[in-house]
């Protein structure tokens, strides 16, 4: 059994819409959310202005905050993407936001001075926005008119009403209520949030009840990870509540320079898991999609007990790594979080099975939910695996792999001794590397650590992976030039991640030099020696390098599908290997159906069962498991179908395709097309030995065999068999003229009468011999080669006695032509004598049907080159494309016919004779009178076509010899490629280091939870410690250590107009 999947040859390039979408964390399905809404509009409320999906624009705007002097102005580019309104400053790194326009209370136009277009924005949590529009007038006025109807659009379909009831889930919520009643540890006074109060009015009369709303992770019951008092818990939710309150949350946070230094000190525990969902993007995904998730848990629920012996692939693999998923956390040494877990990744799996689960997901959503609730973990997983981290948890891993090539290639560049060390001793990066990335460093270093290397993933996307990664490399570099194997790599990379909290600087004089983490050092290296390494560089480096690890990807899979065949039969290893090529092509240019590009083996459980399990297991699943009667399960295997064999078969049969050798005057050109006859949908069914409407990849291995190799005689029979549709081991009067037309089929592309002199010769010699021995006795027995032959032999000696009186015999034919059209008629002892009689035709039956199966090596397929990139290589990758080729041949052939030079020739499919032959008159089989018949002597050299000025006949050198009939090929192995064994993955090894990595995960004393203090006598008893405000300092002097320069973009003057915006009164 074996999978066969091109979907790591299928990757496009986003769009440009599509990275837009991206950078701003909008859900793809945007557009389709806001089109399927509008559908379930009342008739009243569809009298509104209609929506234009594609209402899209962008304008040069100012940002300024409505309170002075808390930030500065920011110049930068303001998107209107309903319903969304976004905004990133010029750098595109200093201010970002995304927030719905439900969220969007209200909108102002400002009495500013002239030639100032400015809009005051009021957000659901009363934070007033300033937006300066830049542009020309007429540009502004139609961004406020796009604005205008997009949040017209929001209110009447009633978004306005659901922010109300989803903030509620969200802890910053019941964060900065609590501070502004004072129950924080800061002590300031209450100040009102919003003008609504509506959070405070639903607040009063229950506290605990606000606490039961939002939603949080395994740790409110279980504890957090790490002692509070070390983490300084208390001075990060001061920070983070005195930015919150200025600055948005939720639905509405603005990101600006001090967002992203507070992530990369640290997130509070409680607040991490709502961060993690805003940073990503999944918060909007959850908004938008309420009761998803509930909707999979219960369509998971109720079909659990219906299933009947056959179960999800993904569901049996994520029942073993439960229990193997942070087992030193007491969450998930209880059912509970054992339940939740599952849960999460049986929901995951179901909701795209074509991902399904891959063995780290475990471990990624056992960290997550600690943090977040299994909604928010199943919609955050749905963010990584298809925008931030396309391909990591895929079947093949190609995300993961591609990205293990990326970090090779920054280590070469970045540090080059390690690698060249590394090269010498042939030590494979990859073995620790390839760990870091799949489990975001969760499994390899202690989880506080980790998750602050989470927190940083999230707010600046996946280019921290390989920051990180360098620092590793480049701390440790003195002790790594001196490992010898892997397994000292990965010694040494333990023992470095056990001592991340030690001091960095331990014999420094100055305290606070000596306060200094290890893990801080590290933070500090990645994100200031490496700050090159961009989002940009990352996606150059990944697609220069995409085409070497498909590469990769698509020779181990070859070699596994090969290995994984039941039997070679006479095709052998390598021939197998050309068929699999075959295949892996056709289906690229002809993708099978979903359900056939992961069925089952088996389409019914061979107990039998009754008539409804019998249809249930008819209809397998895709990437579904069959279990058996003896217990055994059936892997999953791929298909084609009809359409994609037709492809598959033109690629190997030459009768099956359609070749033309085109002159126009301008070029020569062979252009080849997939044939369509009803003898290639027969040949489908009659390799279809298990009756399912599909074929495996073994089952193209088992009809080849049964055809390629054969003698004259097995040749016969199986052409005989092909046709015979009842298997009764008669052909009837219709079968016998569709065999004829599947012959001309064949035939159809040869020069000169003499194949089509052929048929018609069979055809009248199979009727006049067929009517000639409808004999009751001889001609309806089973078997019966003997008395056939018999009769024959009779027959030419011209005996006078056949057994029967001439008024029998006359009696005999007026029953012969009174049989049936569907009636047994010719069985294979006559049709063999019928074809033997011919000598065109007992040739293509020797040699020549078994030499038009040519098992051959493809060429590789064309990938996307993105080798050099630049704007002539992206411009050169647009106009190459195959639909400008396909204009450029038609129009060079216009213009051929034009000139008169235009000339088509069709390439035949034997290729025999080379030149013309008159047809002959037809023999009687009876009474046969001997003739000669010129062939062409068959040659060794491949088929070539010449085509001749001075005379109608074409030469045609003959075919290549048919392949040899030997079922003693010895398998060659295959040398492994220069990538491969530089990328570490010879025989693949990142799945058997990804079983080794997760299987075992080093406990760190570190991460063993402390009480949480949440009263104002501990935050006390915390500022005695750290002393106090002291404390806050050195919590931002971490901050100040990530400082940036961040650039407005803006001139003195500018910001002083955007400064006196925020007094302007509106209009």
């Amino acid at each position: 059994m074996s999978t066969i999947s091109t979907q790591v040859r299928n990757f496009k390039e986003p769009t440009k819409d599509q990275l837009l979408y991206a950078f701003f964390s909008i859900p793809d399905d945007a557009s389709l959310s806001l089109s399927s809404s509008q559908a379930g509009r009342t008739k009243d409320e569809k009298s509104g202005p209609p929506v234009d999906l594609d209402s899209k624009m962008e304008i040069s705007a100012v940002l300024t905050l409505g309170e002075q002097g808390v930030e500065d102005a920011y110049a930068g580019k303001l998107y209107l993407i309903p319903p969304y309104l976004s905004f990133t400053s010029l750098d595109r790194k200093s201010v970002r936001f995304t927030m719905p326009l439900s969220t969007v209370r209200r909108v102002e136009r400002l009495n500013a001075r002239a030639g100032v277009y400015a809009l005051s924005l009021i957000t659901w949590h009363s934070s007033k926005m300033i937006v300066q529009l830049t542009s020309l007038r007429p540009t502004a006025d139609a961004f406020c008119v796009l604005l205008r109807d997009a949040l017209k659009v929001e209110l009447q379909r009633g978004q306005m009403k659901v922010v109300k009831g989803f903030v509620k889930s969200c802890y910053s919520e019941h964060l900065l209520f609590s501070s502004s009643s004072g129950t924080v540890a800061d002590g300031s006074p209450g100040t009102e949030q919003r003008g609504d109060g509506d959070l405070a009015s639903e607040t009063k009369e229950g506290q605990e009840a606000s606490e039961q709303e939002y939603h949080g992770g395994l740790g409110l019951k279980f504890k957090f990870p790490g002692d509070p008092r070390k983490l300084r818990e208390a001075s990060k939710v001061k920070l983070w509540t005195t930015y919150l309150k200025t600055h948005g949350r939720n639905l509405t946070l603005l990101r600006y320079p001090q967002c992203t230094r507070l992530v990369q000190v640290g997130l509070p525990n409680r607040l991490r898991g709502e961060m993690w969902e805003t940073l990503s993007g999944s918060l909007y995904l959850r908004y938008n999609n309420p009761g998803v998730y509930d909707d999979v848990i219960r369509q998971i629920q109720e079909t659990a007990g219906t299933l009947r012996g056959k179960t999800s692939t993904s569901f049996e693999d994520i029942e073993k790594d439960l229990h193997r998923s942070l087992p030193e956390y007491a969450g998930y040494q209880s059912e509970e979080g054992i339940d939740a877990l599952r849960r999460v990744l049986q929901a995951y799996s179901l909701r795209n099975p074509d991902v399904g689960y891959c063995q780290a997901m475990n471990i990624l959503a056992a960290a997550i939910l600690i943090y977040m609730s299994e909604e928010q973990t199943f919609w955050l997983l749905e963010v990584l695996c298809d925008r931030l981290l396309p391909g990591y948890y895929s079947p093949t891993m190609h995300g993961t792999l591609l990205d293990q090539r990326v970090f090779e290639s920054l280590v070469a560049r970045c540090l080059p001794d390690i690698h060249a060390h590394f090269q010498s001793v042939d030590v494979q990066l990859s073995v620790a590397s390839l760990p870091w990335f799949l489990s975001l460093y969760i499994n390899s270093m202690p989880m506080i650590f980790a998750f602050r290397i989470v927190d940083c993933f999230f707010c600046m996307g996946p280019k921290v992976l390989f920051q990180v990664g360098l620092a590793i490399l480049k701390i440790n570099a003195e002790k790594l030039l001196l490992v010898q194997d892997d397994g000292g790599f990965l010694s040494l990379m333990r023992e470095y991640f056990s001592t991340l909290d030690d001091s960095a600087h331990p014999t420094s004089p100055s305290p606070r030099t000596r306060a200094i983490t290890r893990f801080q050092h590290l933070l500090l290296i990645s994100f200031r020696e490496f700050s090159s390494i961009t989002s940009e560089v990352i996606h150059y480096e990944r697609r220069k390098l995409r085409n070497e690890v498909v590469n990769t990807i698509e020779s181990f899979a070859k070699r596994a599908a090969v290995r994984n065949l039941r039997t070679f039969g006479r095709v052998g290893k390598e021939r197998a290997g050309f068929v699999y090529d075959a295949l892996y092509k056709a289906m690229c240019e002809e993708p099978p159906p979903p359900e056939l590009a992961s069925a089952s083996a088996y389409g019914l459980s061979k107990n039998g069962g009754d008539d409804d399990d019998e249809g249930e297991m008819s209809g397998v699943a895709t990437g579904t498991l069959v279990q058996m009667a003896d217990g055994q399960i059936e892997k999953v295997e791929t298909r084609i179908g009809l359409k994609t064999f037709r492809v598959f078969l033109s690629e190997i049969v030459t009768w099956a395709r359609d070749e033309k050798v085109i002159f126009n005057g301008f070029q020569q050109r062979i252009d080849r097309q997939v044939a369509e006859h009803e003898l290639i949908d027969r040949l489908f069914y009659f390799w279809d030995t298990s009756c399912r409407g599909s074929l495996s990849f073994q089952d193209l291995i088992s009809g080849l065999d049964g055809v390629m190799f054969n003698d004259l005689m097995e040749s016969i029979e199986w052409f005989f068999n092909l046709h015979d549709k009842d298997k009764d081991g008669y052909l009837t009067k219709d079968e016998v003229l569709t065999l004829s037309e599947s012959l001309l089929f064949i035939f159809r592309h040869e020069i000169g009468d003499a194949y089509l002199g052929a048929v018609s010769r069979f055809m009248s010699n199979a009727f006049e011999y067929g009517d000639a021995l409808l004999d009751a006795g001889h001609g309806r027995g089973a078997g019966d080669d003997h008395g056939f032959g018999e009769r024959r032999g009779q027959e030419r000696e011209g005996g006078a006695n056949l057994g029967m009186t001439e008024t029998g015999m006359e009696a005999e034919r007026q029953g012969a032509a009174e049989i049936g059209n569907n009636q047994p008629y010719l069985n294979l002892a006559t049709f063999r004598m019928v074809v033997l009689a011919d000598e065109i035709l007992e040739s293509f039956f020797e040699t020549d049907l078994a030499a038009s199966f040519r098992l051959e090596p493809v060429a590789d397929l064309e990938l996307p080159t993105h080798a050099g990139g630049g704007l002539l290589g992206d411009l050169w990758s647009n106009i190459a494309t195959t639909d400008n080729k396909r204009i450029f041949h038609k129009l060079s052939d216009e213009l051929g016919k034009t000139i008169g030079k235009h000339q088509v020739v069709y390439r035949p499919a034997i290729g025999r004779y080379t030149r013309a032959e008159e047809p002959r008159a037809r023999e009687s089989l009876l009474s046969p009178v001997p003739s000669k018949f010129a062939f062409g002597s068959p040659s060794g050299d491949s088929s070539t076509l010449a085509p001749s000025v001075s005379s109608s006949t074409l030469t045609i050198e003959p075919p290549l010899p048919p392949l040899p009939h030997d079922d003693k090929l010895v398998p060659t192995s295959t040398p492994h490629s220069a990538a491969l064994s530089s990328a570490g993955l010879a025989t693949m090894p990142h799945l058997q280091a990804v079983s080794a990595a997760f299987l075992e995960r080093t406990p760190f004393a570190i991460d063993d939870a402390g009480e949480e203090d949440e009263d104002d006598d501990d935050d006390s008893e915390l500022d005695k410690v750290h002393g106090g405000d002291e404390d806050d300092d050195q919590v931002m002097d971490e901050v100040d250590a990530f400082l940036e320069a961040n650039d407005s973009g803006l001139s003195e003057a500018d910001k002083q107009v955007a400064r006196d915006l925020v007094n302007a009164k509106p209009i």
